[in-house]
């Protein structure tokens, strides 16, 4: 019965660490950029956009294109830096169960 407590104990703790985790990435921001730093874009959280930068040398008529593929370049250049950290954040959380394929449990990075 003391192994079935201690185990019931440690998902707890590692329960209380993935909140921890998930609040933490609710605040963590990421920028990114395209265009040599034309446009940049900041991401928080899940991938909220907070923040769109764009040089005023982009701004001409008739060059809308260029100015859309480099917002979607910046966009997801954000994005793939606020999904490393957050993985970081949940692969740091699930300690030594990160990786680990258990039957019935969601995979932990």
């Amino acid at each position: 019965m003391k192994d079935l407590n201690a185990l019931m104990q440690q998902a707890q703790a590692m329960q209380q660490k993935l909140q921890d985790a998930q609040a933490k990435m609710a605040e963590t921001l990421a920028s990114g950029s395209s265009g040599g730093g034309l446009v940049a874009i900041e991401l928080k959280g899940p991938g909220e956009v907070t923040r769109v930068t764009i040089d005023d040398s982009l701004m001409v008529p008739g060059e809308t294109e260029i100015l859309a593929d480099l917002i979607v370049a910046a966009h997801a250049d954000a994005k793939r830096k606020l999904d490393e950290a957050n993985g970081a954040l949940m692969r740091e959380a699930a300690g030594p169960m990160a990786g680990m394929n258990i039957p019935g449990m969601p995979k932990l990075f």
